[in-house]
């Protein structure tokens, strides 16, 4: 019997080890060429991203998993040498957002913007972020599908219930994910985007609600808000792509 479980504990770390050669750490855009995994590491800042296939109105391209860790933004403070035009409030972090396996918050869109330069990346089109939050799936109201009574499953949002063990933000993954392992499209922080919310060109795009949202914010298809891209809240966080518009 000990022989057996032995035996069983090599094979499952053989199968672990196999499983996790096969993901490929990627540094820049220009390596994407031939690769056909579905999952990658981003060098730089070390994010899991996700391949996203092309449709009718936009061409393939890569997305991070879960959104910017506070650990990922301290690296990039850290290493980049960036200042916010006005400090960020990290008290305000560690209320909401308490450890650096939890999303950044107190981000306006310039701050998202310089992390994705520096990462080599930069923030989604607003129609790559919601084709990505679909899941693969068409015409569903949700990113898991049409059935509101299942978001306690995918979404940290109010309304959770027994379900939130958390005050305010979860660290990131801690959901289940959409068809393209994806985590907290919906719920957990409002996420920027690349585009400007309307012609004004006075306020950014933030998509897929927060922690303090009601069911029709965890909605896909409507653009729900726009804020000016100077405004930090604790409910404001980011996610990186690439690949070409």
């Amino acid at each position: 019997m000990r022989k057996f479980s032995w035996v069983l504990v090599v094979v499952l770390a053989f199968s672990v080890h196999a499983e996790d050669e096969k993901v490929v750490v990627v540094g820049s855009a220009d390596q994407f060429k031939g690769i056909t995994a579905k999952k990658i590491i981003w060098k730089k800042d070390g994010a899991v991203m996700m391949s996203i296939p092309a449709s009718d109105t936009i061409k393939p391209f890569w997305i991070d998993a879960t959104e910017v860790t506070v650990g990922q933004f301290k690296k990039f403070l850290e290493l980049s040498g960036y200042r916010p035009a006005e400090l960020i409030d990290w008290e305000g972090v560690s209320e909401y957002s308490p450890s650096d396996k939890h999303p950044m918050i107190e981000v306006n869109w310039h701050d998202a913007t310089a992390y994705a330069k520096w990462a080599g990346k930069r923030l989604p089109a607003e129609k790559e972020w919601e084709f990505a939050a679909q899941g693969g799936l068409k015409n569903k109201e949700y990113p898991w599908g049409d059935d509101e009574s299942l978001a306690g499953d995918y979404a940290n949002y109010d309304g959770t219930g027994g379900k939130d063990k958390w005050k305010y933000c979860a660290p990131v993954g801690s959901f289940k994910p959409n068809g393209y392992g994806l985590f907290d499209m919906a719920g957990n922080v409002w996420e920027w985007c690349q585009d400007w919310y309307d012609s004004d060109e006075d306020t950014r795009v933030l998509q897929g609600g927060s922690c303090l949202s009601n069911t029709p914010d965890l909605r896909v298809p409507p653009r729900l808000s726009g804020r000016n891209p100077l405004i930090r809240k604790y409910s404001y966080g980011f996610r990186c792509v690439s690949g070409l518009n």
